[in-house]
């Protein structure tokens, strides 16, 4: 029987690509195909992507969270910060094994940004 193996994609749904390009963009995420003035972006993560794609409704937020794992989760941070962003609280370590913090999108995403201990 056939199983997954692997994710290919997280698509988002976003209210204004041009703030949301610029917010990935000052992350580090490394854009593959559309843009800022596009109505759908992919952004590579890896061998996966993370997809942005405006609809024209407004999307509903606490819809769930994106964890992408990254080399230093404190470098982020400060990136993150440097940046304007107001992340939900400082890189720390969890009970389950991974350094991490959160992160909201502008249009309420979650993201969170951790690292295997």
């Amino acid at each position: 029987m056939s199983q997954p193996t692997s994710l290919s994609a997280v698509t988002l749904v976003v209210t204004d690509m041009r703030r949301s390009w610029a917010f990935y963009a000052a992350l580090g995420f490394e854009a593959a195909y559309g843009g800022p003035d596009e109505p759908f972006t992919s952004f590579r993560v890896g061998s996966s992507y993370l997809n942005l794609q405006v609809t024209g409704e407004d999307p509903e937020t606490g819809w769930g969270r994106a964890i992408f794992y990254v080399t230093d989760v404190d470098g982020m941070y400060r990136r993150a910060v440097e940046a304007g962003m107001e992340p939900e609280f400082e890189p720390r370590d969890a009970e389950w094994g991974e350094r991490y913090f959160h992160l909201r999108d502008p249009d309420g995403h979650e993201l969170s940004f951790a690292k295997p201990l």
